[in-house]
C-alpha cells in the first residue's frame, strides 16, 4: 500500500472518489490514479423484481397517512441539517481552530494597525510553519480582511512563567439560561512570583511632579452648578484650568475644609483611625456601603502573604454601623472576617451612591501613605489574591491605572440613555450634562476617534464599569481621580458619564493611558452580588404559623405533653365513601358469614 492510497477505501460502495496525497502540506489530486469499478451483482431476475415492486410502493405512499409521515419526517431532517450548520458557523464553536483568530491581551495596541496575535490557547502551544495569517474582523457592520503577523508570547512579555504562553479567549456565547455578561479565563502567576515582581520604586508622573490640593475654610458658591461645600464650589474657569497639566499644580479635590482629610471636613473620620489610615503600605483594599445599600462580602482565596500585609478597609455610615450593630456583625473589635470597619460621620451629601464617590475616587487623599490600592464597590467579593491581581492589570501591563470597560456600552450617549432609561438618576441633570459635554466638543465613540475591532475586543472605551478601579498613587493618576470627582460632584453622581472627558481632556496634554481591560476578565476575580432591596424584594415571604395550644397549669416538666383538641374549631375528619355496588357485596358477605356461623353452631350441639 502506498502512501497516496493511506486511510482511504478501495471501492466498497460502487465507485471510489479521486485519490488524494499530501505534498509540502497541500493536499493535490494524483493524476494517475486509477478508478476501479465493482461489477454490479444485481441479477436479471432481481432487476425485474425490482419492476414489480416499484408500482406497489407508489401505490402505498399516495395514501394520505403515510405521505403525511415522510413530509413530517423530511421536514424534521432539513430542521436538524439547518440547525447543525447554524451552531458550526456560530463563534466559539470552532474550537482550537478559532485560536488564531484570538488577539492576546499581552498584545494590545492603541493604533488598529499594529494588533499581533498569539497561536496558543489556554496555555497550550501549537506549532506554526507559517508566519502570516488573514483573519476576518467585525468593523462597521462589515467583515473586513486583516493580515496579522503571528508572533509568540515570548517577544511580547519580558516575563518568564506560565503566563507568556496564554491566549486570551473571547467571553463564551449566551444562552437561554444564562443571558447575562459572564466571566472568562485571566491567567494568575503564583502568589510568590506576584509579590516578586511589584515595582521596587513607584512609577515616573508625566510633566506633572507635584500635587497639592485647595484648602478654604469657608467656600463660596459663585455659580449654580458649582458643586458642592465639601468639593469647595470650583468655579467653570478654575475647572478648565485644572486640565492645563503643569509641572506643579494646585486642584480642588474635595476635603478643602480642616487641616487634613478626614478632621472636620465633612468626612469625619475617628481619631485612632486616622492614625492608622496614614500607616504605610505597599498595597490596600477598600470598599464602602452607605446607607445600609448592600451587605459586606467576605474576601476569598487570599493567600498569607496578602492576610499579613493587605489590609481591607471597609467604609461605613453610622446607618451602616447600627444596623451591622443591631445584627450582631460588628462588634467593639471594628472588624468582621477580614474588613477593618471604618465609620464615617457627617458625610457631605444625602445621596447614598455621591457619598461612596468620596473614597472611590480620592483614596489618596484618605491613605497619604500607600503606594497600591484596589476598589471594588460594596456589592462585590474578591475571590482573588490582591497581589495577583494587581501584576495582571497593573504591574505586567507596566501602567499606573486600570479599569473595566463596560460589557455592553461603550459610548456614552448611548449610557446616558440607558440611565434615564432605569431611572438611575434624574433625567434633566443627566441631559444638562450631556449637553454641557457635547459644546465641549464630546462626539460618539466611532472609528475615527478610536477604533474598534469587534463587540468584545475594544482597544479604548468611552464608558468603564467603574465598579473595580486598581491604581498606583503618583501625580497624574491622583490628578485624573481628583478632577473625575469633580465632575461628579458638578453634576450627576453617574460617574460614567464624566469618565472619558477626564481621561481625553489628560491624555491630550500628556504621554498617559489607562489600561481598560474586558468586563468578563473583571468578572473573573469578583463576584457581583445584588443590592440589599433586591434581595428583599427576592426573598420569599414569611410564613406565619399559628401559635401552638396553651399547656395545662399542673403540667409535669419532663414528660411528653398529651395532644389536645381545641374545641373552639371544629376537626374535620375525612370520611371515605363507598359505592352502592360495594355496599351490596358487603350485604352479601355478611348474611353467607351468618348462614356459616349458625350451621357451625347447629354442628357442635349435634
Amino acid at each position: 500500500m502506498t502512501g497516496g492510497s493511506l486511510g482511504l477505501r478501495t471501492g466498497s460502495y460502487g465507485s471510489l472518489q479521486q485519490q488524494y496525497f499530501t505534498q509540502n502540506g497541500v493536499l493535490q489530486t494524483q493524476p494517475n490514479s486509477i478508478i476501479v469499478r465493482k461489477p454490479s451483482k444485481m441479477s436479471l431476475s432481481g432487476s425485474r423484481e425490482k419492476e414489480r415492486l416499484l408500482p406497489f410502493i407508489c401505490r402505498y405512499i399516495s395514501k394520505k397517512k403515510v405521505g403525511m409521515v415522510i413530509l413530517v419526517a423530511f421536514a424534521l431532517l432539513a430542521f436538524i441539517s439547518g440547525f447543525s450548520t447554524v451552531n458550526k458557523d456560530a463563534p466559539g464553536s470552532a474550537g482550537l481552530e478559532t485560536s488564531q483568530g484570538i488577539p492576546s491581551m499581552k498584545s494590545y495596541e492603541r493604533k488598529a494597525s499594529s494588533y499581533t496575535f498569539s497561536s496558543s490557547f489556554f496555555g497550550k502551544e501549537e506549532n506554526e510553519k507559517e508566519n502570516s495569517s488573514s483573519i476576518l474582523i467585525k468593523q462597521s457592520g462589515s467583515l473586513t480582511p486583516y493580515t496579522t503577523k503571528l508572533v509568540t508570547a515570548d517577544s511580547v512579555t519580558p516575563l518568564s512563567h506560565h503566563c507568556n504562553n496564554f491566549a486570551f479567549p473571547p467571553p463564551p456565547p449566551p444562552n437561554r439560561r444564562r443571558i447575562g455578561p459572564r466571566p472568562c479565563p485571566v491567567c494568575y502567576i503564583p502568589v510568590e512570583q506576584a509579590l516578586a515582581s511589584m515595582p521596587k520604586s513607584l512609577s515616573v508622573s508625566p510633566v506633572l511632579h507635584n500635587l497639592s490640593y485647595v484648602y478654604e475654610e469657608n467656600p463660596i458658591k459663585t455659580e449654580t452648578h458649582g458643586g458642592s461645600e465639601f468639593g469647595g464650589y470650583p468655579t467653570l474657569k478654575q475647572r478648565n484650568d485644572s486640565f492645563n497639566i503643569k509641572k506643579s499644580m494646585t486642584v480642588h479635590c474635595g476635603f478643602v475644609k480642616g487641616t487634613k482629610p478626614g478632621h472636620k471636613t465633612g468626612f469625619d473620620i475617628d481619631e485612632d483611625d486616622l492614625s492608622e489610615l496614614e500607616q504605610f503600605h505597599d498595597v490596600i483594599v477598600a470598599s464602602a456601603i452607605f446607607g445600609n445599600y448592600d451587605i459586606i462580602q467576605q474576601p476569598k482565596n487570599i493567600s498569607e502573604a496578602a492576610m499579613k500585609n493587605v489590609p481591607f478597609y471597609m467604609f461605613i455610615d453610622e446607618e451602616t454601623e447600627a444596623f451591622m450593630k443591631n445584627s450582631s456583625v460588628l462588634d467593639s473589635s471594628k472588624r468582621i472576617g477580614l474588613w477593618r470597619i471604618v465609620v464615617v460621620h457627617d458625610i457631605p451629601y444625602s445621596d447614598a451612591r455621591r457619598n461612596g464617590k468620596i473614597p472611590k475616587l480620592l483614596l489618596h487623599r484618605i491613605f497619604p501613605n500607600v503606594k497600591y490600592s484596589i476598589w471594588i464597590d460594596g456589592k462585590l467579593q474578591l475571590v482573588v489574591d490582591p497581589y495577583q491581581v494587581m501584576e495582571r492589570f497593573l504591574w505586567r501591563q507596566n501602567t499606573s491605572f486600570a479599569i473595566s470597560r463596560h460589557y455592553k456600552r461603550f459610548d456614552v450617549f448611548e449610557e446616558a440613555e440607558a440611565n434615564k432609561a432605569a431611572g438611575k438618576y434624574d433625567n434633566s441633570s443627566i441631559d444638562y450634562q450631556i449637553e454641557f459635554y457635547k459644546q465641549e466638543g464630546l462626539t460618539p465613540y466611532s472609528e475615527a476617534k478610536l477604533p474598534i475591532t469587534s463587540v468584545y475586543f475594544i482597544l479604548f472605551a468611552d464608558v468603564p464599569e467603574g465598579c473595580v478601579i486598581i491604581r498606583e498613587h503618583i501625580p497624574i493618576t491622583n490628578l485624573f481621580t481628583c478632577l473625575w470627582f469633580n465632575e461628579v460632584d458638578r453634576f450627576t453622581a453617574r460617574d460614567q458619564l464624566s469618565f472619558s472627558t477626564v481621561r481625553d481632556k489628560i491624555m491630550s496634554k500628556v504621554s498617559w493611558s489607562i489600561n481598560m481591560f474586558l468586563d468578563c476578565e473583571r468578572r473573573n476575580f469578583v463576584i457581583q452580588a445584588y443590592h440589599r432591596d433586591l434581595l428583599e424584594q427576592m426573598a420569599p415571604p414569611a410564613k406565619n404559623y399559628p401559635p401552638p395550644p396553651p399547656a395545662l397549669p399542673n403540667e409535669p416538666t419532663g414528660k411528653s405533653k398529651p395532644f389536645l383538641l381545641n374545641t373552639n374549631t371544629a376537626l374535620k375528619i375525612p370520611v371515605k365513601k363507598t359505592s352502592a355496588t360495594r355496599r351490596r357485596e358487603k350485604r352479601a358477605s355478611s348474611r353467607r358469614h351468618r348462614k356459616v356461623v349458625a350451621g357451625n353452631r347447629d354442628k357442635n350441639l349435634d
